[in-house]
């Protein structure tokens, strides 16, 4: 059975790629099809190809279905700013409507684990008052919440759940990216995450020197996702 879900995060920089490319590395190992969509992106490199983005392209690369760049990274930008401010100079008008049907591509190849990445946190603005909230919402998918864990990310991590809650969605999973290992009391801050979001936590991922596909995968559980067709 094919499952796609909405990858959040509760700010920016808080490792929403790293940890999404862990998750298709993960189910990779476990013997299931994967796929992926970052359907607007800014802050991308113009190369002979056209313009390319960093997290895309890292997506892409733990896809295991036939997928090419602008399939992924549909809405891709070069200014390294806010997408809907990347899109209103480049005279783009970027909807939850116009984003739904440009990952439509990537849902129909109905991979056993497809993962579809927001950017920023849960209220990015599109357009008007549209967030990139609505995507998610119009697509109907649960959400995995990327906890950067630092100062200050117990007050994110609960407003960005009570968010998601109020917008109709599942909060499916959470995931604990340490991108501050010095944060004081870390494991207090850790169980005191475990104990208020109302979702299981899908692993603790440690400061990496080299935060790979592989190396993140190993911190990572699938097994409450309850994906099937797993070997």
């Amino acid at each position: 059975m094919s499952r796609v879900f909405f990858i959040a995060g509760t700010d920016t920089d808080v490792g929403k790629t790293t940890i999404a490319a862990g998750l298709l590395h993960a189910a990779r190992h476990a013997g299931l099809s994967t796929a992926a969509v970052k359907p607007v992106a800014s802050g991308c490199e113009s190369t002979p190809q056209g313009l390319r983005n960093g997290d895309a392209l890292a997506l892409l690369a733990e896809c295991s279905l036939p997928l090419d760049y602008a399939t992924v990274n549909p809405f891709a930008f070069a200014p390294a700013i806010a997408p809907h401010i990347a899109a209103r100079e480049a005279g783009v008008a970027l909807t939850a409507e116009a984003l739904a049907a440009a990952v439509q591509p990537v849902l129909a190849r109905q991979a056993d684990f497809t993962l579809v990445e927001g950017a920023g946190g849960w209220r990015v603005p599109l357009s008007g008052r549209e967030s990139l909230s609505a995507l998610p919402v119009r697509l109907g998918l649960p959400v995995i919440l990327v906890v950067g864990v630092r100062l200050g990310c117990i007050s994110h991590a609960l407003l960005s759940a009570e968010a998601i809650a109020r917008d109709g969605l599942a909060l499916a999973g959470w995931v604990a990216n340490i991108v501050d290992p010095a944060t004081s009391r870390l494991e207090e801050n850790l169980a005191t995450l475990d104990e208020l979001l109302p979702a299981p936590c899908l692993g603790r991922v440690p400061r990496l020197a080299q935060a790979s596909a592989q190396q993140v995968a190993v911190h990572l559980r699938l097994a409450p996702l309850a994906l099937s067709g797993a070997r």
